[in-house]
């Protein structure tokens, strides 16, 4: 099966479902829970996949994939806490808002801040002449508008740039921007991408490595560094097992890149397509999950895995599987963990835990605790039931005060922005 025809497959899979389950539990305090938002695919857009960014003020930022009922384009928006405790939802950008969609379209990552306040993020479709993808600014205004300017344009020639990046941004230390794309690049299996700023406000791309086999192949997700300035991330196919791999690129004292593949999945239990991106703890740790894989109780495939990988002394990477979903307490997580000041994970499913959505549930929020026996336990902060949201896609990100927000990305619904109480 060709790599196109394996991503339109998983892109039909977070779509349609069949069958019903229905599994409630006290494992989980429904009310700490709390709907912020409720998309209706009108001008606030729909369907949320990707994660939210917090700034100083509490306000919420996020994309959605779809707008105003056409079921492209999408938006940038804005959720701003009311003293009543409320919450109004502004669209800070429409997509497609210009001929042949030259602004992007359809944005699956989250958005981030620089210093000045300007946000940025990725649409996997769209861009001048014909592009597939971009790389976009907000820049706000003091009446509260925002203006989108594209760094970047993808695959506007042989696409060995890449192409329809996926994964969220991120920043280092002299203001350049990293990312991957999910497609092209110099063999065909995607990119991990460097944007450098210009002296006139132009940007200038380079690929720093292209995927294209035994070493990866689709990364969907971002990238992250290391306190030594190495990148870390995953793939979704390729490897020795064509099942993922999680990899370190390395910055040689040149200037290049030199890739080293931590861990091939298997396809047992180990776990089987990574999605989501990669977390480090203070030891140098990485922490991932995978969409199928572990507990077989899903399908064959099965249901995914929360994983770590650690170096071994001899040089190595080890990985160990922390938790396998069982469908009660989740099954088939999209996002990137995150940690808690104690040292806990904490992530979403997008499926399991119960509900009306067919076949496995609505998907839950889940907190993995380490032991004292050295493995972690799960516990349910939320399970979703479809009203108003379900199939939670995307990462979670804590306040000052040590609560979460996320979003989900609908059932029968046009997807919501919610907050739990901890």
């Amino acid at each position: 099966m060709s790599f196109n025809r394996r991503l339109l497959a998983l892109r039909i899979l977070l779509a349609v479902v069949v069958g019903v389950l229905v599994w409630t539990s006290g494992a989980w305090a429904q009310n700490k829970f709390k709907t912020l938002h409720k998309f209706t695919d009108g001008h606030d857009g729909g369907n949320p996949v990707s994660g939210l960014v917090l700034d100083s003020a509490g306000n919420l930022y996020g994309t959605t994939v779809k707008c105003c009922g056409s079921g492209t384009a999408g938006v940038v928006f804005k959720l701003t806490p009311n003293p009543n405790g409320s919450w109004t939802e502004n669209t800070l950008y429409t997509f497609c808002s210009v001929t042949s969609c030259g602004d992007g379209s359809s944005p699956m990552s989250g958005v981030i801040f620089d210093a000045a306040g300007n946000l940025y993020g990725t649409t996997t479709d769209g861009g001048a002449n014909h592009g597939r993808g971009v790389v976009f600014k907000l820049m706000p205004h003091p009446d509260g508008s925002w203006t989108e300017s594209v760094l970047y344009t993808f695959c506007t020639g042989d696409c060995l740039d890449g192409s329809t990046p996926h994964g969220t941004l991120i920043f280092d230390h002299k203001g350049n921007l990293y990312g991957t794309t999910l497609l092209a690049g110099p063999h065909g299996g995607g990119t991990v991408f460097k944007l450098t700023p210009n002296s006139d406000g132009s940007w200038t791309q380079s690929v720093l490595y292209g995927f294209g086999g035994n070493d990866g192949n689709g990364p969907y997700d971002g990238v992250i560094f290391d306190a030594a300035g190495d990148l870390y991330g995953t793939t979704f196919f390729g490897g020795a097992n064509d099942l993922g791999v999680a990899f370190k690129l390395i910055l040689e004292s040149d200037g290049s890149w030199k890739e080293r593949v931590l861990h091939s999945f298997a396809g047992g239990a180990d776990g089987v397509y990574p999605f989501g991106g990669l977390v480090l703890d203070q030891s140098g740790n990485l922490y991932g999950t995978t969409q199928n894989g572990g507990n077989n109780q899903c399908s064959q495939m099965g249901c995914g895995v929360v994983f770590e990988i650690s170096p071994q002394s001899g040089g190595g990477w080890k990985e160990k599987v922390l938790l396998s979903f069982d469908v009660r307490g989740g099954a088939r997580p999209f996002d990137t963990l995150i940690f808690d000041h104690a040292g806990n994970l904490y992530g979403t499913a997008q499926l399991g835990g119960g509900g009306p959505c067919a076949p496995l549930g609505c998907g839950v929020v889940f907190k993995l605790v380490p032991n004292l026996k050295g493995g972690w336990n799960e516990k349910l902060l939320h399970v979703f039931l479809d009203h108003p949201g379900s199939q939670p896609l995307g990462n979670l990100v804590f306040d000052a005060a040590g609560n979460l927000y996320g979003t989900t990305s609908g059932y029968s619904t046009q997807g919501s922005v919610f907050e739990i109480m901890q």
